[in-house]
C-alpha cells in the first residue's frame, strides 16, 4: 500500500505542476482533494483499515494529503502571479499614443464648472451680470479697500499666498476672496450695479475639509430701492 501512496501523490504532484492556469488548478485540486477527491476518498476509508495498522496509514494518507494540498497552494501562487502580470501588461494604456479622433472621445465639463454655470443661469435671470477680476491681487484691492485692519489675521503669511516682493517693497498675492471684484467694479462702473463674480481663490489651507484653491461665488447690489 506504500508504493501505492508514492504513486498517488507522484500523480498530483506532477498535475499541480503541469497546471497551465488557476482554472486547471482548480480541477486538479477538485479531483484530488473534492468531496468526491481521490485523496479524500482514501482518509475516508481508514476506518475500514484493521486497528493496529490504523494509526500509521493514518499517517501516511495524511502526509499524502498535506504534500499535495502544500504543491497545489504554492503552484497557485505562481499562476496568480503570472496572471497578475499578464493583465497589467494587456491593460496598460500608452498615455504618449494621440488621443483617437471624435466621435470615439467625447468630453465632458467638470463639474465645479457645471456648477458655476447653473448659478450664473440662476442669477442672469434675476438681472445679475457676471463680473471678472484678476486671480494675482495688490494689498489694496484685496485687504484695504474692504476695511481689513493692517494687524488682522487674515493678512499674515500663514493665511495668504504672497508673491515676492517687488522694488518698493509691496507685494502681490493670490486674492484670497473674490471680493476684490466687488471693488474694481464699484470703481469703474456707475450705480445701479446688480452682479456675481464667481472666480478662484487661493488660502493657506490645505486638510480634509480644505483645499488651498477653491471657488466663491459673491453677489452685489447697489441701487436706492435696493433692500433686505
Amino acid at each position: 500500500m506504500s508504493e501505492d501512496l508514492d504513486r498517488i501523490r507522484e500523480k498530483w504532484l506532477e498535475k499541480s505542476a503541469g497546471a497551465a492556469s488557476t482554472v486547471a488548478l482548480m480541477a486538479v485540486q477538485v479531483a484530488a482533494l473534492g468531496k468526491s477527491g481521490e485523496i479524500t476518498a482514501l482518509v475516508k476509508q481508514l476506518g475500514q483499515i484493521p486497528s493496529e495498522r490504523r494509526k500509521e496509514e493514518g499517517q501516511r494518507r495524511n502526509q499524502l494529503k498535506e504534500a499535495v494540498t502544500a504543491a497545489i497552494e504554492a503552484r497557485r501562487a505562481v499562476l496568480e502571479a503570472e496572471e497578475l502580470e499578464a493583465k497589467l501588461t494587456s491593460d496598460r494604456v500608452d498615455v504618449t499614443l494621440p488621443p483617437a479622433p471624435a466621435p470615439q472621445v467625447e468630453g465632458r465639463i467638470h463639474p465645479i464648472s457645471q456648477t458655476v454655470d447653473e448659478i450664473v443661469a440662476i442669477f442672469g435671470e434675476m438681472g445679475f451680470k457676471v463680473a471678472e477680476g484678476p486671480d494675482i491681487e495688490d494689498d489694496f484691492h484685496n485687504f484695504t479697500a474692504l476695511n481689513i485692519p493692517p494687524e488682522h489675521p487674515a493678512r499674515q503669511m500663514h493665511d495668504t499666498f504672497y508673491l515676492p516682493p517687488r522694488a518698493d517693497g509691496s507685494r502681490l498675492l493670490l486674492r484670497t476672496h473674490t471680493s476684490p471684484v466687488q471693488v474694481r467694479t464699484m470703481q469703474k462702473t456707475t450705480p445701479p450695479l446688480r452682479i456675481i463674480a464667481p472666480g478662484r481663490t487661493y488660502r493657506c489651507d490645505s486638510d480634509m475639509t480644505h483645499t488651498p484653491m477653491f471657488h466663491q461665488v459673491e453677489g452685489l447690489v447697489v441701487d436706492e430701492t435696493s433692500h433686505m
